[in-house]
């Protein structure tokens, strides 16, 4: 695709356009960025990679650099022009002062400045400044190095020139403001997801991360684009064919690129973005992909007589089993929508990627019949193996969920009826699920023991995943329903907690039902209502003394301090070591436990996850292990 092109080639005071001031921000943070935790704090550096990424757009910079420095700063410069520094006409100031300074005021409203943009639109950098304790820019444009210095959103220097330049470019570094935000220590792992993310959808741009804390370096460059994000996304599974398909197109202003492949899996993960944000929700341009494909693979299989005419048409379930796509869309006034604002409102887009998608996948089918063919048995595979799956489920279907008490040894259930303050563990194992049913508190924890062994739904479709009796009484118990009868309205509890042993097994069993979690009931996850239990690996007494810890640094933190004294030391081998008043003080007590909530902040990097841990191919899940076995005691995904 065409680099996006600048509406004007000029980029100068003039084009930034002020619409409010600065004085909110501090007061209203979460106004801006979200909120003042972990998510807000990133925030802020995404605000300035966006800046970046919107000079990419433009086709004037192709080098981006984020730096974690040793004293908690973070950099972010980009080859890009350089934020104009000429005299605003209304205001009297530098342009970069009044960016830097007053709301509203980026080259993202002017209508000239950018013609496509991500980001806050205009608020990014003010509010960045605003949120850091200290902040300095330095520009090179002109020439020359210009530099300008703010604490707390407040110039404490003029604008000066420091040095001659034969490049241009942006560099800004900030502390964020610990008055302002709970933590200010930046998580690697969350600022390389997003890098990765936007290196794979802004093709050709080279972005470097570097942290300054553990001299540690990662490069982020991919020429093919989301090409290559497919290629990742199916990179521990076996494509049905080797190249990804791939679509792009400009209409009525609207840049449009689609990728896709399919692999042998029942799963399907399709990722959206609307001017590089991630559209959790979906949206217009969505809905007109799977709309189109749905269309053209029922008729390109009524066509050539692969589906008979008293057929029913395949499903977009059926066609999108196995697939793993990306739709990446750049509109010049994007709306966005839904609980999160991670929603495409623009009703045109929709048509827009219809049409698209017929023209070019349409043509691509008729000339290339064999992979065509491939998708479309794969597709009839999936819908007969869908109608058995729906007879399976009726299996699982009860008026009422408390029916399954009434089997020996099953759930053993919460006297409260409001799901709000209920809670449900799946224990692994009869005798910790006896010792969680004697110590619960029977008015809102319910105990389901898990005696068989889970079914591992990487390997197994719908149909046989409903045969497993754990997996049934696990649906009932839950009382949601599962595929296309799935209501997360229903879920009779809003804390699901597993409870499994602290090894090997545990953390297999674990993982079992994560995977299932994840592929078959993942708003769960999303709503935060799935829980890991963390119950203690060492029991220490002397005497009437007792202390419990729950991994190996403790203990060695215990016997440090200790150090003299006897203390008899037993380490758990499971849960079920532990009698009903110790798993109650130590893993199920509100007051004095700890939870792990399982969060899905980046679903292409679970799927991976999940893919290698519990797929076929054996070579990525020994790489894993190796890579990751150092870095925790007890691996857990």
């Amino acid at each position: 695709m065409e680099q996006e092109q600048l509406a004007t080639t000029e980029y100068t005071a003039n084009e930034i356009q002020v619409l409010e001031g600065l004085e909110a921000v501090r007061r209203r943070p979460g106004m801006y960025i979200g909120n003042t935790g972990e998510r807000g704090l990133h925030q802020l550096v995404f605000e300035l990679v966006d800046n970046s990424i919107d000079e990419a757009l433009a086709g004037y910079c192709d080098y981006i650099e984020v730096i974690i420095g040793q004293n908690g700063s973070l950099t972010v410069s980009d080859n890009g022009r350089g934020i104009p520094v000429d005299i605003h006409e209304k205001t009297g100031l530098p342009a970069v002062e009044v960016a830097l300074t007053m709301l509203h005021a980026g080259g993202k409203f002017g209508g000239n400045g950018y013609k496509v943009s991500g980001g806050l639109h205009g608020v990014g950098l003010s509010v960045v400044n605003a949120l850091s304790s200290w902040l300095e820019i330095k520009i090179k444009r002109d020439n020359k190095i210009y530099h300008q210095e703010y604490r707390r959103g407040i110039k404490v220097s003029e604008l000066k020139i420091i040095g001659k330049s034969k490049t241009n470019g942006t560099s800004v570094t900030f502390i964020p403001d610990d008055e302002i935000f709970e933590d200010i220590t930046f998580k690697k792992d969350i600022i390389c997801r997003r890098l990765q993310e936007l290196s794979f959808l802004n093709k050709g741009v080279k972005i470097v991360f570097k942290d300054k804390r553990d001299d540690t370096e990662k490069v982020y460059h991919h020429n093919g684009g989301i090409i290559d994000f497919v290629k990742y996304l199916n990179k521990n599974k076996t494509p049905l064919f080797n190249k990804p398909l791939y679509f792009s197109g400009e209409k009525n202003n609207v840049q449009i690129e689609v990728a896709m492949q399919y692999n042998d899996g029942f799963n399907e993960i399709l990722l959206s973005y609307a001017n590089n944000i991630h559209t959790v929700e979906g949206g217009s341009h969505e809905a007109g992909f799977k709309t189109a494909l749905t269309r053209i693979i029922n008729d390109y299989a009524r066509r050539f007589n692969i589906l008979k005419e008293n057929d029913s048409n395949l499903s977009g379930d059926d066609i999108r089993e196995g697939l793993a796509a990306v739709i990446s869309v750049k509109v010049i006034e994007p709306q966005f929508e839904g609980q999160t604002k991670t929603k495409l409102g623009n009703s045109e887009v929709r048509g827009l990627v219809d049409s698209l998608m017929v023209e070019k996948l349409g043509s691509y089918l008729d000339e290339n019949p064999k992979i065509a063919r491939k998708i479309v048995d794969k597709a009839i595979n999936a819908f007969r193996v869908r109608e058995a799956a729906r007879k399976a489920r009726e299996l699982t279907r009860r008026k009422n969920a408390l029916e399954i008490t009434s089997l020996p040894g099953k759930l053993a259930d919460c006297t409260h009826k409001d799901p709000s303050l209920s809670e449900l563990f799946l224990v692994e194992g009869d005798s910790a699920g006896g010792s969680a049913k004697q110590g619960r508190d029977r008015r809102f924890q319910a105990i389901l023991p898990l005696r068989g062994k889970i079914i591992n739904v990487e390997k197994a479709r719908l149909d046989k995943i409903l045969n497993n009796e754990e997996i049934r009484t696990i649906i009932t118990a839950l009382g949601t329903g599962i595929g296309e009868d799935f209501n997360i309205d229903k879920a009779r509890y809003h804390k699901i907690i597993l409870m499994a042993d602290a090894d090997v097994d545990g953390s297999h069993i674990r993982t079992l039902l994560l995977t299932f979690f994840y592929r078959y009931m993942k708003p769960l996850i999303e709503k935060g209502y799935i829980y890991i239990a963390q119950p203690p690996l060492y029991k220490m007494s002397r005497g009437k003394k007792v202390y419990y810890l729950y991994n190996d640094s403790e203990l060695e933190r215990f016997t440090k301090n200790h150090e003299g004294e006897r203390w008899e030391a037993q380490r758990y081998k499971g849960l079920g070591e532990m009698n009903a008043e110790q798993l109650w003080d130590t893993t199920m007590n509100p007051e004095t436990r700890t939870l792990l909530k399982v969060n899905l902040e980046n679903a292409m990097e679970a799927d991976a996850i999940f893919s290698i841990l519990m797929g076929d191919r054996v070579q990525p899940r020994r790489e894993f292990i190796n890579q990751h076995a150092h870095e925790v005691r007890n691996l857990d995904i």
